[in-house]
This record gives C-alpha cells, structure tokens and sequence, in this order.
C-alpha cells in the first residue's frame, strides 16, 4: 500500500525524528502527523469512477460549456516518446475548466493525476477528485515534515510512472498573463532524479485558452488589495443562480455556449535526453545549484507552454478593441484589423484556431457579439466601442495572447 511505503520511507522516517525532536514531541505523534499527510496526499484511484463516471461528466460538461477544440504540434513527436517513461503534462492554469477540460481529452489514452488545492477539500466533491487520482496539495504549506511527504510521494509516483499534470505557475493566473512559475513539484521530481537508472521523465507542455473563463470577473476583483473579500455563503448563492439561470437557458432553448475552448500539446522534453544535452545529473547537484538548474529547466518549460497558447476569437477581437480603446469601430473595421493581426501572428509563428477564410468574418462577427453580450462593448448605431469601466476585463483576454504581440 503506498500510504504505508510513504509513512515508513526511510527519509521520511528520518525527517519525523528531527520534527520530534524540534518540537520535544513523542515520534509516535510525529508519525502520526505524517500518517494524516499521506492519507491527505496520496489519491485513491478508482478505474471506474475515471472511466465511465469522471470521463463522461468531463466530457458533457465541457461541449455544453465550450466548443472543444485539441491540437498536436506534431504527432511524430509522441511516436518516438519511450512507453516506459512517465508522461508529465505541464499546463497553463486559466481555470478550474482545466481539470476538466484536459481529463477529458487525454481520458482515451491515458489516466491523469493531478495536484489539486485545498480549495476542492470539500464533502463530497473531495471523495469524487482523490478516487480520479487527484492528490491535494497546500499550497502555502512551510510545514518542513508536510513538505517532506510531500516530495517523497510525488517522487514514487514519478519513479512508477504516474502520469501526471501539473500547473508550473502554481495557482490561476488573476490577470490573464502567463505567470512566473513555481519551482517546487518540478524539483520534487528531479531531484532524486538517476539518468542511467530511472525511466525517462518527459515533460508534455500543454497550453490552453478560452473565449470565457467562468472565473473572470473574481481573478480581476483578487488583484484589488483593497476590495472586500466575499463570503463563502455569496460565492455558493452566485454559483448556484448561475446554475439555475444556465439550465433555464437550456429548458428554453435560448442556451449558447461560452465559445471555444482549445488546448494544444507541444513538444515532448525528454529529460534523459535534457541532462545529457547539458551534462546535468539533478541528484547530484547541491540544493542552491540544483534549484538554479530546475528554474531554467522550468523557464524552458513555460516557453514551450507560451509556444502553443492558442489564439481564440475573443481574445483577438478583444486585443483589437484595446489597441484602439478610443475609436469607434464598425464591424468592417474590426474585421479589417482582425485579419491584418492574425497575419502578423501567424507569422510569428502563433497558433491561430483556423476556420474557413469563408467562414471568418462570421468568427469575429460572434466575437464581437459576444462581448456585446457580456456588457464589454458598446453599439451605438454600426459602431463599436470598448466600455471604459471593463477595459480590465478585455485586457483579461487580451493578455493570454500578449506573449505574442510582443513578437509581431
């Protein structure tokens, strides 16, 4: 059992007698902390929950939400990625849709373990995310002995080959950019890292977008210090009248869906292929060097994850409504720098969710009628403008595909 490995793990037996020792505590006390980390951590997969109940609850809730969109950079690449080796999918994190949305779309080839925060430790939805293979992690956690569990779980499970996907920057992002990321479950991973001995770790940069995230609107108010926080009481009674509201939507049949929701999968990174490149042995190196190794490690990482960020509609459109905040635009206008913009990103390379040539000015027609809906322009007549008050909002948008602006 691998509570039972984890809690008698030789470091792990050692870090309860210095704990017990810092604390002038019994280790038995100690240990029993530690038993409670490992329960906490370690998931209890079920197949058949996945499967048949988790796959197909991913599977609706995300093409009644989006229209799903999945993309390979080049499947030759995934041919030559060792079976043996353990697959780490490495994602930008725009929403709790993430889970989902990824789960579902990976569910047909393999099974997922994701580090979960301690946002979903509630009752029942806490049962149903650890038997999906979820493990829980706090975040915020300085607790050394709650860390050192921490590292060695994630570090058998890397030696077994779970397949796992992990969020480098840590957390949501609350402006929209792509974050600095966190250094932490990466270096769990590598540290006792053995090139010649361990399967291969190949790490799968994944780069996700939306038209919407159902979180917009509280990312933006968490940027605001001085903004009150909302009870938990506000946020279930919101929740569930935006429940209640969208299924009577769909009993009407007046329900429209939040656009598209599009994930591509980059360049396979082999790390016994990494650290021959590079002449690096992670379990090697001491802590202050290892650490500067997994940042640029790491850095490559978000690079590969900024590589296939898709470039959605509304987030192009809302690009264009920024970049002429002032300007009253009408439709043929906004169209007009639409495409002279997706020509610039395509040739910095970008990857742009193709439709037909026929069919897009259609595209950025329901873009712009979007944000219209959602209050974040205005019509006056034929013409166009951003809303001053939700220029944060736009620029939410606009930021998932700032990195390629910047290149154009």
């Amino acid at each position: 059992m691998l509570i039972d490995r984890l809690v008698y793990d030789p470091q792990i037996i050692s870090a309860i007698k210095a704990y017990a020792a810092e604390h002038a505590m019994p280790q038995e006390v100690a240990q029993g902390k530690v038993m409670t980390y490992a329960r906490e951590i370690v998931p209890s997969f079920n197949a058949y929950l996945y499967f048949r109940i988790g796959y197909w609850i991913a599977k609706k809730v995300a093409r009644m939400l989006y229209r799903v969109r999945v993309g390979l950079l080049d499947g030759r690449e995934y041919a030559r990625v060792d079976p043996n080796s353990t697959v780490v999918f490495v994602m930008n994190h725009r929403s709790n849709m993430d889970y989902i949305l990824v789960a579902f779309l990976a569910a047909e080839r393999t099974t997922l373990s994701y580090a979960v925060g301690e946002w979903a430790k509630i009752w029942p939805l806490q049962m149903l995310i650890r038997a999906m293979g979820a493990f829980f992690v706090r975040r915020r956690s300085g607790n050394p002995l709650y860390r050192k569990v921490l590292e060695r779980y994630i570090h058998m499970a890397t030696r077994e080959g779970v397949c796992q996907a992990v969020f480098p920057e840590g957390g949501l992002s609350k402006d929209g950019r792509l974050q600095v990321p966190k250094l932490g479950l990466v270096d769990y991973m590598l540290r006792d890292f053995d090139r010649a001995a361990d399967r291969d770790i190949v790490f799968i940069p994944v780069g996700i977008n939306y038209d919407r995230t159902l979180e917009d609107r509280s990312l933006l108010r968490a940027l605001d210090r001085d903004v009150d926080r909302r009870s938990w009481w506000f946020v279930v009674w919101t929740t569930t009248r935006f429940i209640s509201h969208s299924l009577m939507l769909m009993i009407l049949s007046r329900w429209r869906r939040y656009g598209y929701a599009c994930v591509n999968f980059g360049r396979p990174l082999s790390m016994q292929a990494y650290c021959t490149e590079t002449g690096l042995d992670f379990n090697q190196l001491e802590r202050g060097r290892r650490f500067q190794e997994v940042e640029i490690l790491s850095n490559r990482l978000m690079e590969g994850i900024a590589a296939v960020v898709p470039v959605l509609p509304v987030p192009l459109v809302a690009t264009v409504f920024l970049e002429a905040v002032e300007a009253g635009m009408d439709i043929l206008e906004i169209e007009r720098r639409s495409n002279r913009m997706i020509d610039e990103l395509k040739a910095a390379g970008a990857p742009i969710f193709e439709v037909p040539r026929s069919t897009r000015a259609r595209t950025i027609a329901d873009a712009v009628a979007f944000l219209r809906l959602r209050r974040l322009i205005t019509a006056s007549g034929r013409i166009f403008k951003a809303v001053p008050s939700e220029e944060a909002t736009l620029a939410y948008y606009a930021n998932s595909i700032r990195h390629w602006r910047h290149l154009t």
